[in-house]
């Protein structure tokens, strides 16, 4: 067992100038140098009187400090563990191996996910996510097999200390879902999420079917980031058809009761937006406005439109076949990514929300291109 700290302290030495190594790719000693220099500017006494440069310089201060803070809290951690190493080496401590080694693989880990972060030099990647799932041909099954993607990747943000918020729901018709749409909300949560973006394929033996037969499903999950500015994006009333409704599944105690409900159709694009979580109908008509800039934004950068009037509805639909990955829960477990090859057989945490290893494939794959 003294065997296996000696080993352990050896691979939590060697992580010293992989640290090292990250710092400088994080920027770090320019990111305190930034900081330090814009609270100067907070000090200046006209600094309020610009509110959105004042928001702005305030972010960018929080986020450099929180990226120096998340990394010197890595390198004091390595250090601690090096230390409980040498210190059960010296007394011949056999007990303190599970630790010097869950510790030695949660570093290794952490370092892993600090240098995927910074692939996320995308113009939006920063900004929350807004999240669709929608069912493919093949009712109560594509509907359910909707409604385990959408587990998948709340589960996936939960465990990241993402925030997930509800903002429309439709049930199936017997299980799963005919549609849903979330916001996560965090830091950098569209660059890690848009990897999921695409239509996803699902082999199983069907739960629903008697004669217990093997099916295969599509799902499409649709992400795009929340954008800070949309102005540029004018909606006229004429532009979309505003449609209010009873609304259906959770969204706390109006639901049902009221047509607080929001459906608006952007006659132009064919695009529909829903909002059924809000309290009152002017907020989810709000958040549904917001959520259909978006989308017009998210086209019109796409496809490098000149103006709003150039996009067209056939921009939008979706094409099932061409899917970005395959789960297989029946005659063997694997769960593929077509577009990087990286593949698991453990099914089950896929499900789970534990999608890191396809996410982290994705970003090293686009940053080679």
């Amino acid at each position: 067992m003294i065997v296996a700290l000696e080993e352990a302290k050896y691979k939590l030495t060697n992580m010293r100038p992989v640290l090292k190594e990250l710092g400088d790719a994080l920027r770090v000693s320019e990111l305190s140098a930034t900081a330090e220099e814009l609270e100067k500017q907070t000090l200046e006494p006209d600094f309020w009187s610009d509110q959105e440069n004042s928001t702005k310089v305030l972010q960018t201060i929080k986020q450099a400090k929180d990226t120096v803070a998340d990394y010197n809290a890595l390198v004091e951690r390595l250090e601690d563990a090096i230390a409980l190493a040498e210190l059960a080496i010296e007394e011949n401590d056999e007990s303190c191996v599970p630790e010097v080694e869950a510790e030695l693989e949660e570093i290794i880990a952490a370092e892993e996910k600090k240098r995927i972060s910074i692939l996320l030099s995308g113009e939006y990647d920063r900004n929350n996510a807004i999240i669709s799932f929608h069912p493919g041909a093949g009712g109560t099954e594509a509907q359910d097999w909707a409604l385990m993607l959408y587990r998948m990747i709340t589960r996936w943000a939960e465990k990241n200390g993402f925030k997930v918020k509800l903002t429309d729901w439709l049930d199936g018709e017997e299980a799963g879902i005919k549609s849903a749409t979330i916001m996560v909300e965090g830091t950098n949560a569209y660059g890690y999420l848009k990897s999921e973006n695409g239509v996803h394929r699902l082999v199983r033996v069907s739960p629903y079917d008697s004669a217990g037969r093997r099916h295969t499903s599509f799902a499409s999950i649709e992400v795009m980031p929340e954008f800070d500015k949309l102005d540029e994006i004018v909606i006229r009333d004429e532009d979309y058809d505003f449609i209010a409704f009873h609304s259906s599944g959770a969204g706390g105690q109006n639901v049902n009761k009221v047509s607080s409900a929001v459906r608006l159709i952007h006659k132009a694009t064919g695009i529909v937006v829903t909002c059924q979580t809000e309290r009152s109908q002017l907020q989810n008509k709000e958040t549904a406005m917001k959520m259909l800039k978006s989308k017009l934004m998210e086209i019109k950068i796409r496809e490098r439109l000149d103006t709003i009037e150039e996009i067209q509805g056939n921009k939008t639909n979706i094409e099932w076949g061409s899917q970005i990955r395959s789960y297989v829960f029946m005659p063997y477990t694997l769960v593929k990514d077509n577009r990087t090859s990286f593949e698991t057989g453990n099914i089950a945490a896929v499900m789970n929300g534990e999608i890191d290893g396809f996410i982290n494939a994705y970003l090293k794959h686009i940053s080679k291109q």
